[in-house]
């Protein structure tokens, strides 16, 4: 199939004409101008993009991944998926050990049918005073006996991890993951700026949704948030929902961090796509008004209600620079970014050898088509 679009963002490059030729589930050419042969579709007027990529999601269309059950992991990754994410990691939050391990080993068979591209365990290595939707009375330090035993449940579908590192063992067991091949995020910490470059020298290259359910910044102890961004080997993800941060949050640190270290999330739970009320984010009740999620009976903010082609949007309208400037880089940060700071093949975008994931964008950012490996999931009209 060759395809042609008025403009082609490969995630790297933008193209304008652009032509992408797809066989088999993966990218055979993309090029700028003319295409080498009559296009299959011309698309027109469009912007086509790499498939957008969550690595930090809970649930959506009314279930969490949570509950490992396959006919709601399925209805919360086709809810996504209808909105351009075509990789997409299950994020769990903290759970008791037995319950952990039969959710790993439950979404693991989603990962090896396809279903899901990978699982982050978003806990149980937190701290309790930074807790947001966590259960506090299930958290714990790191066991090493726990771990190895996660890891052979999960069979390789374990891409990341959260951990605080100020908890006792929290470096052992950076190491311990970072040796199986799963990327450590630091997160829902206490940390000081000491020990958070302390667990990135262990091996920690991702931090989990920056600002939130984090010590924050102080003058004479910056903390882990000040370590995470001055660091170049580590990716911050944010949480351009509107609610989570302030827009001016997101242009600061794509100034400071630089286009290439920053990762745009969800942290969409359950309430995703369905009408406000009462939800669940994993153990604890969840109350959703006009959108915004927040444990029951508090302030607490609970995941988000957001999906990636939103948090595209919302990036590109933030930014302050001109739309031509602001989209290819909201699209980076929405694809490649995530993709590659998880080792996940969507890192390449649209490039020859790259799996056959894009969504097709209208003058408004609307998705109107989406395509993943190969395959259709939204048709263009």
């Amino acid at each position: 199939m060759l395809l042609t679009a008025d403009t082609v963002l490969t995630g790297r490059q933008s193209l304008r004409p652009g032509w992408i030729d797809i066989a088999d589930a993966v990218i055979l050419g993309v090029g700028s101008g003319a295409p080498p042969a009559p296009p299959a579709l011309a698309l027109g007027a469009v912007t086509v993009a790499p498939g957008l990529v969550d690595t930090h999601v809970h649930g959506g269309a009314g279930a969490d991944f949570f509950t490992a059950d396959p006919a709601g992991t399925a209805e919360a990754v086709a809810l996504h998926r209808s909105h351009g994410t075509t990789t997409l990691v299950a994020s769990l939050v903290t759970a008791g050990p037995a319950e952990l391990l039969q959710q790993v080993r439950a979404l693991a068979g989603d990962v090896r049918l396809g279903v899901l591209d990978g699982i982050h365990l978003e806990g149980p290595w937190l701290s309790p005073q930074r807790s947001g939707a966590h259960q506090t009375a299930l958290m714990r330090d790191p066991d090493p006996a726990e771990i190895d035993a996660l890891l052979v449940a999960g069979e390789g579908a374990i891409r990341m991890v959260t951990i605080a590192p100020e908890l006792p063992g929290a470096l052992a067991a950076i190491e311990q993951f970072t040796a199986a091949g799963v990327v450590v995020a630091i997160g829902h910490t206490e940390a000081t700026y000491a020990q958070t470059r302390a667990a990135i020298d262990a091996g920690a290259t991702v931090g989990t949704h920056l600002f939130n359910a984090m010590r924050p910044i102080d003058r004479r102890e910056p903390g882990p948030a000040v370590a995470l961004l001055e660091d170049p080997r580590v990716t911050v993800e944010l949480i351009a929902d509107g609610v989570h941060i302030d827009f001016a949050i997101y242009r600061m640190v794509t100034k400071n961090a630089g286009v290439d270290r920053v990762s745009l999330i969800t942290d969409a739970m359950a309430a995703t796509g369905v009408a406000d009320g009462r939800y669940y984010l994993g153990p604890l009740a969840v109350d959703v008004t006009a959108g915004v999620a927040r444990v029951a009976g508090t302030d607490t903010i609970a995941g988000s209600t957001a999906t990636m082609d939103q948090v595209l949007r919302n990036a590109v309208a933030a930014s302050g620079v001109p739309l031509d400037e602001a989209l290819p880089i909201a699209v980076a940060q929405s694809s490649c970014n995530p993709a590659q700071a998880l080792g996940l093949p969507a890192a390449a975008g649209l490039a020859v050898g790259a799996p056959a994931d894009l969504v097709v964008l209208d003058a408004h950012l609307s998705v109107t088509a989406v395509l993943r490996k190969g395959v259709w999931v939204i048709a263009p009209q």
